[in-house]
């Protein structure tokens, strides 16, 4: 008898050993919330699970996993980053009179290895708030050309942030062969840190392959290898308001902004005049314009290129965001351009007023 109890007994612990291994468990408490009521469980910017604290402003997450995860316990306005592993049971203490970079984590390794660099993480979102919040003060009542001076102050103040970061970041990476390193390049804007993705995604090839989230990112990082600078510009098919076909390689021999936009588009408007200017200045000196337009509506869009008088080419296939150059160019907001050189290789992207003037007047001579 003895013998079938300790037998079931044996049965029952390997069963739930093998359920730990297939989930964790992030369990903890947060001093003085004050208000706040609720912790939330994010990976990414998904929202994974939320619950109110328990007694004493504890809390518990059971969540299944086949592989590590990088995720994010959100309390209030603060933010504490980790890495999750099957079977880990991981315990986390924070005060929120306190730093919301000096908190304690135990039951995983991951976790603790990433604690410096989500002190990095943290400043730069701080960073990035805080000028976002004095942007919008000064810009509340300011006119267009005084909003797009300021638009391209600001950039350039974070852009040196950003740089910096990124710097740490590839460090950071460098000494860490593992998914910590991973989660630090996986923080970075392709925007500013283009290069430094792709090279991190080129050195991992054939690391982390059992990993969806890697293999995720290295997916993505193809794409937008696609699209970096230096590769040549993907070949663009579509058709002018008089329905008359262009095609983008047929600018070959030229720099070529092309330049997607629409009428509905505000801050497209608002560079229109930034554009006619350049193309009046440096047209006759081997510099055109492709503007592929995202309306749907050919009235609107006929329209807005005679009032905002752009006398280049201009096409577009009516699809909006269903246009497959959605897709090929990676356009993700309006406005979004790339600038060509005369063999059609991308020299630049994504630069407007005061950015894309001194960029042309480097360039062409």
């Amino acid at each position: 008898m003895k013998k079938a109890i300790y037998l079931a007994l044996g049965v029952v612990g390997l069963m739930f050993s093998c359920q730990n291994k297939e989930q964790f468990t992030i369990e903890g408490k947060i001093e003085n919330p004050g208000n706040i009521k609720v912790i939330s469980l994010y990976e990414g910017d998904n929202k994974l699970d939320s619950m109110f604290f328990g007694d004493n402003n504890k809390f518990q997450f059971v969540r299944p996993a086949s592989q590590s995860r990088l995720l994010s316990l959100r309390v209030g306005k603060n933010r504490y980053d980790l890495i999750a592993t099957p079977g880990e049971t991981i315990s986390f203490q924070a005060d929120l009179h306190k730093d919301v970079n000096d908190y304690h984590i135990e039951g995983s390794e991951l976790s603790k290895t990433i604690q410096p660099f989500a002190k990095e993480r943290n400043r730069r979102d701080y960073i990035q708030d805080s000028l976002q919040t004095v942007f919008s003060k000064l810009t509340a009542n300011s006119t267009a050309d005084e909003i797009e001076k300021l638009r391209a102050a600001y950039k350039a103040k974070f852009a040196d942030e950003l740089r910096a970061y990124t710097a740490k970041a590839v460090e950071f990476s460098n000494k860490h062969n593992d998914l910590a390193g991973f989660y630090a390049i996986s923080t970075l804007d392709p925007e500013v840190a283009e290069a430094e993705i792709i090279a991190y995604a080129d050195k991992i090839k054939d690391q982390f392959t059992e990993n969806r989230y890697v293999s995720q990112f290295k997916e993505e990082t193809q794409k937008l290898k696609k699209m970096a600078i230096g590769q040549p510009a993907p070949e663009l098919v579509s058709f002018t308001p008089s329905n008359k076909e262009v095609r983008l390689s047929s600018y070959k021999g030229k720099y070529t902004l092309v330049d997607f936009w629409a009428s509905w588009c505000m801050p497209c408007r608002q560079e229109n005049p930034n554009l006619v200017k350049l193309y009046n200045t440096y047209h006759n000196k081997g510099f055109d314009i492709l503007s592929v337009s995202f309306d749907d509506n050919p009235g609107s869009w006929m329209r807005a290129i005679a009032d905002d008088k752009l006398d280049w080419t201009h096409v577009s296939d009516l699809k909006a965001w269903s246009s497959p150059v959605v897709v090929e160019y990676r356009v993700k907001a309006l406005p979004t351009s790339y600038i060509l050189d005369p063999n059609g290789v991308i020299i630049a992207k994504n630069l407007r007023g005061e950015e894309l003037a001194a960029f042309l007047k480097k360039t062409i001579k």
